[in-house]
């Protein structure tokens, strides 16, 4: 008897392993080193999922909370404020941009302990000062809300920002370790799960409207009595998820972590003196957001929430294409610096730069046009104040996603003090633009999104202009022509999208998500078309993959169905 149930427990560990072990092979082929163009299109493609999340998440809190508690709306959205600066100060793009050109060093020179000894002291380092950053927010968010970013808040709405700005405040810590480990990921040319790691946010926040906002119970005991908080319950919840997700693209790579700072690593070092250049970069960003949130508080109650709204559907494509395809040619840019190949640099940016405009630019227009219809999926009925907002920064969605693409130009060469001074002193001229466009002028939050236009557009022209100094053959004819080209093309369908817009003229009110979906995908796919057809015309090299591959899956699909009506 006695062997017998040593045999079946021996089977079962046996079978367990077996699991394991076919599960790490899975997650290990999972990690494979891919291409640019395939790591741009993972990157791009979990991007539109968590995008979808996200619109989904936002129709929810705006359904819940918008029309009944517009204080509540807006005192959350103000919560976030201060712990997405933090994080964004003190990792967030600057890891990225500074750890891997470093990184990527000392693995073209094999020299694999110094590169896990940096990583280890880096991940290390950041959750240490994010900690005490997460610890100074819990105790500082009166101070933090009632004087910096929600001064025009109610008594009520105040308090509210406060208890859920202590919440959040444990994201700066956890996003930090999670950085760190999805910046190793890209580095070695693996996306699958620096991919997948966003989308899991998402999911936390909609778990926490669904089911936190109803109370938490357990064993029939209730520890949490529920409302807008559970909301913020969520958001930590997305956090834990995210790392968990991002930890498991580390299966296979063999990294060798260890309870350790290697002060003398100069891997390390060298990542330290270019940390916070490109740290007050990401900073001056989120300044402007801030300033933007507590001009925002001085106005009507919802204001808050509207303009983060607009915000949040404009940066959805600069995320999906300008952020997506810069993070995917990031690499290979930073290889060619490093092996002192400009030539190669130069056709690997004006490749990654003409993709970026060809995709950019009609996106753009499309959304200009189709703002009703955007807005009223995420906000039932439409919201006037978003889609005016919307409109204006549909202008900066094409002048975005040049600029990470230009950026990243600048971080390859190791420079991170460039960017940060061109966004430094064009900060400065736009919250002057700001306040006087809002406080002087009146005009509302339109004066804030006219405001980042301009930023976005100073930004640009300057880093072309300095970058090519540089680099003076960054920008040759052809490449002028085949972007004039993307222009006209971008224009001709815009006036399609127009007329089908005109044409249809759907009325919003009490329209269900499924009755706005149909026209706009409708819109959407006629517009696409006429894009492709125009670029085909125009001879267009980027469009070339993409019809070739439409006209693959077509002709397969006759041909599939010519030989079963043969059979």
């Amino acid at each position: 008897m006695g062997q017998e149930t040593s045999a079946q427990e021996a089977k079962v560990k046996k079978t367990k392993t077996r699991r394991r072990n076919r599960t790490l092979a899975a997650i290990a082929r999972a990690n494979q080193k891919m291409s640019v163009r395939m790591a741009a299109v993972i990157l791009s493609s979990s991007t539109l999922i968590s995008a979808l999340l996200g619109i989904y998440r936002d129709r929810l809190l705006n359904s819940m909370y918008l029309d009944t508690y517009k204080v509540g709306i807006d005192a959350y959205t103000v919560a976030f404020t201060i712990p997405d600066f933090m994080y964004l100060i003190l990792v967030s793009g600057a890891l990225s941009v500074t750890f891997i050109p470093v990184f990527n060093q000392r693995m073209a020179k094999n020299n694999r302990e110094s590169a896990w000894q940096m990583t280890t002291s880096l991940m290390n380092f950041l959750a240490l000062i994010t900690m005490v950053a997460s610890v100074l927010i819990m105790i500082f968010a009166p101070v933090l809300v009632k004087y910096v970013v929600g001064p025009g808040l109610s008594e009520s709405g105040q308090e509210l920002a406060i208890s859920m700005m202590r919440v959040i405040a444990i994201n700066p810590f956890l996003f930090a370790v999670a950085t760190v480990i999805t910046s190793v990921q890209q580095a070695v040319g693996r996306f699958v799960f620096n991919a997948l790691a966003p989308t899991m946010y998402n999911v936390g926040i909609i778990i926490g409207a669904l089911w936190f906002t109803n109370g938490i119970s357990i064993f029939g005991h209730q520890i949490f009595s529920g409302g807008i908080m559970g909301v913020a319950l969520g958001v930590v919840l997305g956090a834990v998820l995210q790392l968990i997700v991002s930890s498991l693209g580390l299966i296979g790579l063999g990294f060798d972590y260890r309870f350790n700072i290697y002060w003398r690593n100069q891997g390390f070092k060298k990542i330290l003196t270019l940390l916070p250049a490109r740290s007050a970069d990401q900073g001056l960003d989120y300044v402007s957001s801030i300033i933007d949130t507590n001009l925002a508080s001085r106005m009507a109650d919802g204001t808050i929430r509207a303009y983060q709204q607009a915000t949040t559907l404009y940066n959805m494509p600069v995320n999906l294409i300008g952020v997506s395809i810069s993070t995917a040619a990031f690499p290979q840019l930073t290889e060619k610096i490093g092996k002192g190949d400009k030539e190669s640099f130069v056709k690997e940016f004006q490749s990654t730069f003409k993709t970026i405009v060809w995709f950019a630019l009609p996106v753009a227009v499309m959304m200009f046009f189709c703002r009703g219809y955007i807005v009223s999926i995420i906000d039932r009925g439409g919201n006037g104040t978003i889609a005016n907002l919307l409109g204006v920064l549909c202008i900066a969605i094409f002048l975005r996603s040049i600029f990470h693409i230009m950026s990243r130009s600048f971080y390859a060469f190791q420079d991170t003090r460039t960017p940060l001074w061109v966004s430094f002193f064009t900060l400065i001229a736009t919250v002057a633009l700001e306040f006087w466009l809002v406080l002087m002028m009146h005009v509302g939050a339109i004066g804030i999104a006219w405001a980042q236009v301009f930023w976005a557009l100073a930004e640009v022209v300057c880093l072309i202009v300095l970058m090519l100094r540089r680099v003076p053959n960054l920008f040759h004819g052809d490449m002028w022509r085949q972007t004039a080209k993307t222009v006209i093309a971008s224009f001709l369908m815009g006036c399609v999208t127009y007329l089908l817009v005109s044409t249809i003229n759907l009325r919003f009110e009490n329209q269900n998500m499924l009755m706005v979906l149909i026209p706009l995908c409708f819109i959407g796919f006629i517009s696409v078309l006429v894009y492709l057809g125009l670029s085909r015309l125009l001879r267009i090299e980027e469009a070339e993959p993409i019809i070739t591959k439409i006209n693959s899956i077509l002709s397969g699909s006759f041909m599939v169905k010519k030989s079963e009506s043969h059979d």
